[in-house]
């Protein structure tokens, strides 16, 4: 499995008090829980072997789930969404009793004594027409499209909506397999691009072939993905940080020409995030593009792209500054999760901006690469107009409920902010990189996180952490000049914020509190745009206390 922190995962103290606006029930709590049932068993393998049926938008076939022991115990829970159901459950040839508890979970009764540090498996069945994506990827489930030509378009999404949408698994984050193997069988005319390498391509009956798939690193569930269709291949590689990456693409055939010349933007993402955060982390498993019918997703080693081959989003820059049509959203975005997501995954939903927030800062970062820091400034502030500070980013714990979508822009500022407070983007890229050297293909928790960081750069942000991450104000600086003094402080802010500005062209750097301070000064030295710029607050000249 992807290794676990011991550290104990760290509740913020709004949590209760946010939960109250939600109406949790005992669904949410099975779903989003490490339940009894799930927390004696550490996962290590998946072998998922499935027929899908377009013209019934079917699919049938079982899962290998092979685990290891940490403690005795004799019921183990699968999740399984409805309309889905399990059919059987063996272990070791016999055949298992089962429970449904609720729309979506299954306890299965194993017979066999399950010996601490024993390794076991279970293979479960399972069948049925599985819920349909509405708004992909948003709203996910199985998409079931048709190309220009005809063909069948078909794409699996489910983050957030859980794995077990599509197929039965341990649908909860904190617990994920060393590797998995896909099986995935279509309509001879067709091909199925999953995650990590094609090992083979074989029939196993008439009219059909089998596509075997196989990941050899830890795999966030909703990061497993079928994508089927009639797709053209190509490839290239790179010559990256650990040496040569491989690079595969899988387009509709139409659209050849189209991917050839907007795919060469993979390389220049990849060099340039190697740059931020190190090595892309998953080399024995390759980089894949993979056409889908809708906009794209974080797939582990498999990025699905819809972005119509257009720079920006859907041709549009989120940013209104011009420097989101430099290059093509998707793709930079989506990829920048494979540092961000697959190879640091939260370890509940709740701490969602650390894969959103660092993965919106990316953008930022590709820019800074490629153009300079004054046009990613430009960026990040511009996409300061998508902020609502409608709710904390951070969400409730254990109930698969994620927070504000804010973990997106203002997340990406708060990272800016936190840049420019440490004032030396050495250190920062240090931090970055370190970060996925630290937690390489690990879940962890926010506090880890945050602590990381404060640690590294010295200085203690966890007020900083508390402001942008678990409160909605925007802090404002407040300061008049009084008698060859500047006095400053912060207002509308948490108890104790304390984040430290670096004033341009001096060697001052302000360390403002929720008290008053002062510094002795000749002249005049707050650039209100300029703070505003570099950091995400608010600014106010005030009359004199």
């Amino acid at each position: 499995m992807k290794k676990i922190s011991i550290l104990v995962l760290a509740l913020c103290s709004f949590s209760n008090s946010f939960s109250q606006s939600f109406n949790f029930t005992r669904e949410d709590s099975l779903r989003g829980t490490v339940t009894k049932e799930r927390e004696w068993w550490d996962l290590k393998y998946y072998h998922l072997d499935i027929e899908v049926y377009p013209s019934r938008k079917f699919i049938e076939g079982n899962v290998a789930i092979h685990y290891k022991v940490m403690h005795p115990y004799q019921t183990l829970q699968i999740d399984l969404q409805e309309p889905l159901t399990i059919s059987k459950v063996y272990q070791d040839g016999e055949e298992l009793g089962f429970q449904k508890k609720g729309r979506n979970v299954y306890m299965v009764n194993l017979k066999k004594s399950q010996e601490q540090g024993t390794e076991q498996s279970i293979k479960v069945f399972y069948e049925g027409v599985p819920l349909e994506a509405k708004n992909p990827p948003w709203e996910g489930g199985l998409q079931w499209a048709t190309t220009l030509e005809g063909k069948p378009f078909i794409a699996t999404s489910c983050q957030g909506l859980g794995a077990s949408v599509w197929w039965p698994c341990k649908d909860h984050m904190y617990d994920e397999p060393d590797s998995t193997l896909m099986s995935i069988t279509v309509p001879e005319d067709l091909m199925d691009v999953s995650n990590g390498r094609l090992r083979s391509i074989s029939t196993r009956k008439p009219g059909t072939k089998t596509y075997e798939w196989f990941v050899g690193s830890p795999l966030n569930n909703y990061g497993v993905n079928i994508n089927i269709s009639n797709y053209v291949h190509f490839s290239d590689t790179l010559n990256g940080e650990k040496g040569v990456l491989d690079l595969d693409f899988y387009v509709l055939p139409y659209n050849l020409t189209k991917a050839q010349e907007q795919f060469k933007q993979a390389k220049l993402m990849l060099k340039a995030f190697e740059y931020w955060f190190g090595p892309y982390p998953f080399y024995k498993d390759g980089y894949k593009l993979v056409e889908t019918p809708y906009l794209g997703m974080e797939h582990q080693s498999s990025i699905t792209y819809g972005n119509e081959y257009r720079n920006g989003y859907r041709g549009k820059d989120l940013s209104g500054t011009g420097w989101g049509l430099k290059w093509d959203f998707i793709i930079i975005h989506e990829s920048g999760h494979e540092w961000f997501v697959n190879n640091i995954t939260y370890r509940d939903i709740a701490d969602m901006w650390i894969h959103e927030s660092f993965t919106n800062y990316s953008e930022s970062l590709y820019i800074d690469y490629y153009f300079g820091k004054e046009a990613a400034t430009d960026y990040v502030v511009g996409t300061r107009q998508h902020i609502l500070n409608d709710r904390p980013i951070v969400g409730p714990y254990h109930v698969n409920q994620r927070g504000s979508g804010d973990m997106y822009s203002k997340g990406g500022n708060m990272l800016h902010t936190i840049r420019h407070s440490i004032g030396n983007d050495s250190l920062f890229r240090e931090i970055l990189r370190g970060l996925n050297t630290t937690f390489y293909h690990q879940t962890v928790t926010t506090q880890q996180v945050e602590n990381y960081i404060s640690e590294k750069s010295g200085i203690d942000f966890s007020k900083v952490f508390d402001q942008y991450l678990r409160d909605v104000k925007i802090p404002r600086f407040e300061y008049y000049y009084k008698k060859r003094k500047l006095w400053y402080r912060w207002t509308n802010a948490v108890d104790g914020f304390d984040l430290q500005l670096i004033i341009p062209g001096r060697r001052e750097t302000l360390k403002p509190t929720t008290k008053w301070q002062s510094l002795t000064t000749r002249e005049e030295i707050i650039n209100t745009a300029y703070l505003e710029r570099m950091y995400y607050v608010h600014t106010a000249s005030v009359s004199q206390m």
